[in-house]
């Protein structure tokens, strides 16, 4: 196996050119568990480690530009107040270890349906941008997953950051497993809630083939909310948008959940998160 170090993002994106199967690595918390379980032995690995561009954040117009190589633990030290739905889910990831080396961006690499980054990133409607020696493209992340541990992203590319509205509204997260930490997600369920546009973004985790958006519900939402009087939301309106978000999953049985549990917990999430987000913009309850 070959070990590539490029110092520079030029470099590194040279390398990647030059060897289309070397796998990126950063934090390694998920390459080298498949690397000690012998599950995957790629012909060489890209250390990502050595590009500072990657560790990086900043504005880019009206969106906050995070590079890939930003680690969960910086996302909550240094911009919870900016993604909030993002830091809520970075806090659920791993041990504080895990969280020390992790990053953003290798969750995107890794594409898997249980992501935990996933959801926050599909509700605040961000952009993947993916990066070659041919040019520099950005991908929304709703566009970005095509299946289980799969996604657009081109054998020559890598990514080199995420972008999300600088100015966000209210953001939560919830995740559901068989503990507090360390575990992987049964399923996750993130929301977005943007007064000035009167939008609303979600995102489903753990539940289907790749990390989802639960469209319907989310158009019921912003027909239903009182935007202008920030008073209580009915009961009703409620109910019907956790059953929309449960249907909106496409779960399976396996031994960490029941489909009909996925889609049970994901209409409690749905209906916890929004109570929350709701009093964050200071409606009523």
């Amino acid at each position: 196996m070959d070990f590539l170090c490029p110092a520079s993002w030029d470099e590194a994106l040279a390398a990647k050119a030059a060897h289309p199967d070397a796998v990126p690595i950063a934090g390694g918390t998920d390459v080298m568990v498949e690397l000690n379980f012998d599950r995957s032995r790629p012909a060489a690995l890209l250390d990502l480690t050595r590009v500072g561009a990657l560790t990086d954040w900043g504005t880019d117009g009206d969106l906050l530009r995070i590079g890939a190589g930003v680690t969960y633990r910086r996302l909550i030290d240094e911009l919870a107040g900016r993604v909030p739905g993002l830091a809520q889910a970075a806090r659920t990831v791993g041990s504080p270890q895990i969280r020390n080396r992790g990053t953003v961006g290798g969750n995107l690499g890794s594409a898997s349906p249980a992501g935990d980054a996933h959801p926050a990133l599909l509700a605040a409607g961000a952009l993947v941008e993916l990066a070659s020696t041919r040019g520099t493209r950005r991908v929304p992340a709703a566009e970005f997953f095509v299946g289980p541990k799969r996604s657009v992203k081109t054998p020559d590319e890598l990514i080199a950051a995420f972008l999300v509205p600088s100015v966000p509204g209210a953001e939560q997260f919830a995740k559901v497993g068989t503990r507090n930490a360390m575990v992987i997600a049964v399923c996750s369920f993130a929301l977005s809630l943007d007064p000035r546009t009167r939008s609303v973004g979600t995102g489903i985790g753990s539940a289907g083939p790749t990390p989802l958006r639960a469209t319907e519900a989310a158009e019921f939402l912003e027909a239903s909310l009182p935007w202008d009087s920030f008073g209580p939301v009915p009961a009703t309106v409620t109910t019907r948008f956790g059953d929309l978000v449960g249907a909106a999953a496409r779960p399976i049985d396996d031994v960490r959940g029941s489909a009909d549990y996925r889609r049970h917990a994901l209409a409690v999430l749905a209906r916890r998160t929004l109570a929350w987000a709701w009093a964050d913009l200071g409606g009523a309850r």
